[in-house]
């Protein structure tokens, strides 16, 4: 219980090993402490210290001889490697999620989220104020997901012809992905300007065949798809904006089109699942939430669709597909 209470300091390692970029030192091969203070401009005894306490975790390992290795988690860190967890572990360390965590007794008893409380404004509109914050964000956005994006894409069954409308997209990392698998399929990156502006849908292979379009998915959204995805969208939201979200969405719907909702669905009972640690950084920080089967089945209904399935996939997320409900 004692370790357990001292968590936060796991988290603080991290984010000092991140900061540091003690991994990319690491990347041709083990080093001392010392070398490792030299190259950063930091005291031997006390990086040597967090280095022990990480190693404990597997984040890096300590050799007979004192230098330290990377290890597979480690690697994550490095900056130049394809799928960096690096700005992911700099955004979730940050206090934008450590300062509302630590105001979690609060939230739980007003049912409010601690964020507005701490930082002076809901979490969307301070990210939209601060452009340091907003690149921080984004930055760390896209690698917490894009390296879902293609075991998201390669797990359901996408038609071989239509239009994928990537509705909350980002930068469009899931529908690149979904394209690059399906030549036959279109699709429209649909998000607010700022996000549309850094866009990862440069691919030749592409060209032509996806175009973007900025608006509010509360109100609207492109017409006539055949797929709507709404990746970690809808977890963002209380129940009322996920279901007007969700009849954007079905207002927009082709004849025989499908939402796709990818969002981590926690399992029952007590078996450890990521979903149940991100609902409760989702508590703290904006209105949101991982909702379950029936959570996610009475949201459709009062949006006019029906869960069809869920299909779980390599990573910690689930599709969950709907169509249109029946006419009421």
């Amino acid at each position: 219980m004692i370790e357990q209470s001292l968590g936060h300091l796991f988290s603080a390692a991290l984010r000092t090993a991140a900061v540091l970029r003690l991994a990319d030192h690491l990347a041709s091969g083990p080093r001392s402490p010392a070398e490792l203070a030299r190259l950063t401009g930091t005291d031997a005894v006390s990086l040597r210290r967090a280095l022990r306490y990480l190693a404990t975790r597997k984040v890096f390992r300590e050799g007979d001889d004192g230098a330290f290795h990377l290890t597979p988690a480690a690697r994550l860190l490095r900056t130049d490697v394809p799928g960096s967890l690096h700005p992911a572990v700099m955004m979730l360390t940050d206090d934008l999620f450590v300062r509302s965590s630590s105001a979690l007794d609060e939230t739980i008893r007003t049912g409010e989220p601690a964020f507005p409380k701490v930082f002076g404004a809901p979490f969307f509109e301070y990210v939209t104020q601060e452009p340091a914050t907003r690149a921080l964000f984004d930055t760390g956005m896209a690698a917490f997901s894009e390296p879902m994006d293609d075991l998201i894409a390669g797990t359901y069954p996408f038609p071989r012809q239509g239009t994928v409308v990537d509705v909350g997209g980002g930068r469009g990392g899931l529908l690149r992905q979904v394209l690059l698998r399906h030549p036959g399929l279109s699709g429209v990156l649909f998000d607010q300007e700022p996000a549309l502006r850094e866009h990862a849908l440069s691919e030749p292979e592409l060209a032509g065949r996806w175009r973007a379009e900025p608006g509010d998915f509360f109100a609207s959204v492109p017409e006539g798809g055949d797929i709507y995805l709404l990746k970690h969208v809808l977890h963002d939201w209380d129940d009322d904006s996920a279901v007007r979200i969700l009849q954007s969405c079905r207002r927009s719907l082709a004849p025989d089109g499908r939402v796709l909702v990818v969002d981590s669905v926690p399992a029952p009972g007590n078996a450890p699942h990521p979903g149940k640690a991100l609902d409760l950084a989702m508590m703290t920080i904006v209105t949101g939430k991982e909702r379950g089967p029936a959570e996610l089945d009475a949201l459709f209904t009062r949006a006019g669709l029906r869960r069809t399935r869920i299909l779980p996939t390599p990573t910690f997320a689930s599709i969950v597909e709907a169509t249109a409900a029946q006419d009421r």
